[in-house]
């Protein structure tokens, strides 16, 4: 503990609570809830989870050990975590249209528009820089998904939603379209109360409309099946079995949170950032499959989307070419792939060429 630290009584406690909380408000999240490090109730849950191995080859998820509940050990002398809420959906277009669409490309509706972690940390930081003027001898640091941090497990127990049996936190009042943000502080603020109940009551939706079964029931989700992991996060091989569950979803996968009823109640970001650019939200699978790596680089800039990477970009639009209905401009489109320097795109466009009636002799 930093022996400059000054003692706030109750009274300078709540007000400067009530003060963060409106500031936080003024810099763009729509909510904010603080809480204390301790989340033993969720451990098991989430340490069986390792153990049955749905984190797939994720080992980041594991590879920290404690330091991913224990908010001390990572950060030392952390005593409460300030969770954040901000609501990223901007697309007029409805993303079921898309879903509709065969010959469109479905991308994770928060991936339209810039990168928001850089956004979302950056308002962490102006936020800290203002806690900062009544209590300048504290520490305090930011995470957007940059450290190994339960952000659900805390967002939760800040009373800013439930876990739905998607894994999603779910709010009543904003669904679960939006990002979450942490600071960790020694600043001793009075916590909130974490949210009690369950609203998912009897609904299924989530676990129903699963394109590859990927849940194995409710809050269970085994990544080694998810259209998110396989799109973004697996480099190699999609599995022969889920292709052609992934129609025309090329990076990420929302269809867990489209059936869900309570974003109904969610409203549309007034982020500019998050807006989409360059018609990712109505764009064509040929137009995209088009792109040479040079302007997949310059159109995905400042983008999550650069996570997949080009050959995984590729690979994700022969899957999805080969879901498509037969057409002559996709057969044209991807054997003008065929010859690609990457084994996985040639492999996975190969297959989809078989998707749409192209044979191969495997003898040769």
């Amino acid at each position: 503990m930093n022996p400059n630290q000054q003692y706030l009584n109750n009274e300078q406690a709540n007000s400067l609570s009530q003060q963060i909380k409106a500031q936080a408000k003024r810099l763009g999240f729509q909510q904010i809830g603080i809480t204390d490090t301790d989340l033993s109730a969720h451990i098991p849950a989430y340490q069986n989870w390792l153990d049955q191995g749905f984190h797939a080859d994720l080992d980041y998820m594991k590879k920290h050990g404690s330091k991913r509940w224990q908010a001390e050990e990572l950060i030392p002398g952390t005593l409460r975590v300030i969770s954040v809420r901000m609501d990223y959906m901007s697309d007029p277009e409805s993303p079921m249209e898309v879903l509709n669409q065969p010959d469109k490309a479905y991308i994770s509706r928060y991936s339209l528009g810039r990168d928001y972690h850089k956004l979302i940390r950056s308002r962490l930081k102006k936020l800290i820089a203002f806690i900062q003027e009544s209590a300048q001898e504290y520490e305090f640091r930011a995470f957007v998904d940059s450290a190994p941090v339960l952000e659900r497990a805390f967002a939760h127990k800040a009373g800013l939603g439930w876990f739905g049996k998607n894994t999603m936190i779910i709010n009543r009042q904003a669904g679960s379209w939006f990002f979450l943000g942490e600071i960790y502080t020694d600043l001793p603020l009075p916590i909130d109360a974490p949210y009690e109940q369950e609203h998912c009551g009897r609904c299924t939706a989530c676990l129903d409309i699963c394109p590859t079964q990927a849940f194995k029931g409710p809050h269970i989700l085994d990544s080694r099946r998810c259209i998110s992991y396989l799109t973004i996060e697996l480099k190699g091989s999609i599995p022969l079995e889920l292709r052609s569950k992934m129609g025309n979803r090329i990076f990420g996968c929302d269809d867990c949170q489209l059936v869900c009823p309570w974003n109904r109640f969610s409203k549309p970001s007034q982020e500019s950032d998050f807006s989409p650019r360059h018609q990712l939200n109505t764009a064509s699978l040929i137009e995209l499959f088009s792109w040479d790596e040079t302007t997949f680089l310059s159109r995905t800039e400042g983008s999550a989307i650069r996570r997949a990477g080009y050959e995984s970009w590729l690979r994700n639009i022969a899957v999805a070419l080969g879901n498509a209905n037969p057409s002559e401009d996709i057969i044209q489109a991807l054997n003008a792939r065929l010859e690609h320097d990457s084994d996985i795109v040639r492999e996975h466009t190969e297959w989809a060429l078989e998707q749409q009636g192209i044979k191969f002799d495997t003898n040769q």
